[in-house]
């Protein structure tokens, strides 16, 4: 019980952040995969993300905050690096 109130502040705190900075978590990036487009929201990054180590969510969270810092388009490379790994992952995964 204790980790899915850490997991939901640790989220809580990347969607208001982005809020703060005017980014929408619904925002969408696709990603081409050998020709099959996969759609990937902001806030499912966020989500899918928010399910791994403790460790790894604070440097989601910090990494995130450091791409904010640089402009809009820093953001937009940070997800759409975190949507590549997500989707090599999983592909990996069902080899």
């Amino acid at each position: 019980m204790q980790r899915l109130l850490e997991i939901s502040k640790i989220s809580d705190e990347c969607k208001k952040t982005l809020l703060e900075e005017n980014i929408d978590i619904f925002s969408e990036m696709d990603f081409d995969v050998n020709s099959k487009v996969h759609t990937l929201s902001f806030e499912y990054i966020i989500d899918t993300f928010m399910q791994a180590s403790d460790e790894s969510q604070l440097v989601f969270l910090a990494a995130l905050k450091q791409a904010l810092l640089t402009d809009d388009m820093g953001v937009e490379k940070f997800f759409e690096g975190m949507g590549q790994l997500l989707l090599m992952t999983h592909l990996s995964t069902k080899i």
